[in-house]
């Protein structure tokens, strides 16, 4: 029977970082002023991830993390995030 290991991480879309607009600027070339929280700003994290062979299976925006790392859950109200509660799974090696 396969084994599994978990990987949870916070992943931010922030097109500003350095790494997301050299991406951005190779991936949509003609995308002269990406938005500033575009999901696509957390493709190079993703991608590195995936090489490392970590598979996406739990995406979530949350609301706020908090400085001990728990989350803000949001009831009736609305807010802006662009900070996504990421689970990745791979299979251990044998």
């Amino acid at each position: 029977m396969a084994k599994w290991e978990y990987l949870t991480r916070f992943i931010k879309a922030d097109a500003k970082s350095a790494e997301a607009k050299a991406f951005l600027k190779q991936y949509r070339p003609n995308w002269k002023n990406p938005p500033v929280y575009t999901p696509e700003a957390m493709m190079p994290e993703l991608d590195s991830l995936g090489d490392q062979g970590w598979e996406l299976v739990h995406m979530e925006p949350v609301a706020r993390v908090g400085k001990k790392a728990d989350i803000l859950c949001q009831g009736a109200g609305s807010e802006w995030s662009s900070t996504y509660f990421c689970v990745f799974k791979r299979q251990k090696p044998a």
